[in-house]
């Protein structure tokens, strides 16, 4: 994990959660801790286990719905500081984000004022069916691609875990994860991993403000996932629906160019400075932007 302090004293902490094969250094955690040091936060940018500069393990995988090792990070920091914590999920880490909120329900406001998930994969079964649409064959194969080439690395260390003789039938990220990550954490197939590990049944279970950042036109993520019932009853989530955007893309023509950074730092402003009033924070809870 990657932490850096700003000038003068924290106004609060943030924990970013990059996305599937990224790191502490994707441009996206970049950008974003460069926001947030500006104005004045503290920024721990997390690497998944084995991503980044974190060590190689022969058990060190991760998977789309790990959130025990964010939450072990989340109670040391709460333990040596008593700032606002909040936590800021990408693409798979925001899936991890949400997770984790529901998860631990009432117990969330405890380690956390708020969390925040980016171009999120809510469902992972039909996000994973959308990536493998024709026209998203690049993004497909720049994933397949890296996960392959984990699964090399990691036949070096753990032979009998990460065999290499299912590697010519893997087309798609569905076809990993049943040969692999499925097996690996203990799933059996890709399907349930997908159906277990989503995070919009955990939704409804959020008790913390929760700001979701969600562009309409996402070539990776049906926008129709996002028609779920919890963004209309819970009043801690706040979904900010905008009509272009991509996935992590979110560039404005004029500046503010890389708005999404501003955005997501007002809001864990007001909640750092009202951290006793989420209803009024959250009270339009489902917008939409262009």
């Amino acid at each position: 994990m990657h932490r850096q302090k700003p000038e003068g004293v924290p106004a609060g902490e943030l924990i970013l959660i990059h996305g599937l094969e990224g790191s502490s250094e994707s441009g996206y955690a970049r950008s974003m801790a460069a926001a947030a040091l500006e104005a004045g936060f503290v920024v721990n940018r997390y690497n998944m286990r084995g991503c980044g500069n974190s060590p190689w393990h022969p058990r060190g995988n991760y998977h789309s719905g790990q959130t025990g090792d964010v939450l072990l990070i989340a109670r040391e920091r709460k333990q040596s500081t008593r700032l606002p914590l909040f936590l800021v999920g990408f693409s798979l880490g925001g899936n991890v984000t949400l997770k984790l909120a529901g998860e631990l329900r009432r117990e969330a406001s405890e380690l956390f004022a708020g969390v925040c998930a980016v171009s999120t994969p809510i469902d992972l079964s039909a996000c994973v069916d959308q990536t493998a649409r024709r026209e998203n064959h690049l993004y497909q194969q720049r994933f397949v691609s890296r996960l392959k080439e984990r699964v090399r690395k990691r036949h070096a260390l753990a032979p009998e875990l990460f065999t290499l003789e299912h590697l010519p039938k893997i087309r798609t990220i569905r076809d990993f994860d049943d040969y692999y990550t499925a097996p690996l954490f203990g799933f059996g197939t890709a399907a349930n991993y997908y159906r277990t590990q989503s995070s919009n049944q955990f939704l409804d279970a959020i008790q913390i403000p929760a700001l979701i950042v969600q562009a309409k036109d996402d070539p990776m993520i049906p926008f129709a996932v996002y028609d779920h019932p919890a963004f209309r009853r819970n009043p801690n989530l706040e979904l900010i629906a905008v009509e272009h955007g991509g996935h992590l893309g979110f560039i404005s023509r004029v500046k503010p160019r890389f708005w999404l950074d501003g955005l997501v730092m007002d809001w864990v402003r007001r909640i750092a400075l009202q951290p006793a009033a989420p209803q009024e924070i959250s009270k339009n809870r489902v917008s939409a932007r262009t």
